[in-house]
């Protein structure tokens, strides 16, 4: 069974957003197994709490995502 999981930050995407992508998904891989994989894909969009996640050792919130991090750093 084809899998993809999207890990998006909290609030950022609308339903017909998060729509598209599963469609988007789902016909790639269509497109690459043939139509057998369509009724099997399996496709999440899963919604991650603000400052639930990291790299690099840092906090990743939204504002750092967008550049709008009070000190400008984005840290």
């Amino acid at each position: 069974m084809p899998f993809a999981n999207f890990k998006v930050p909290a609030g950022t995407l609308t339903p017909e957003q998060k729509k598209t992508i599963i469609t988007r998904t789902t016909d790639l891989y269509a497109e690459i197994y043939g139509e057998r994989a369509r009724p099997n894909t399996l496709v999440v969009v899963e919604e991650v709490t603000d400052g639930g996640w990291g790299i690099g050792g840092g906090v990743l919130t939204l504002d750092v995502l967008q550049g709008t991090a009070p000190d400008g750093s984005g840290h």
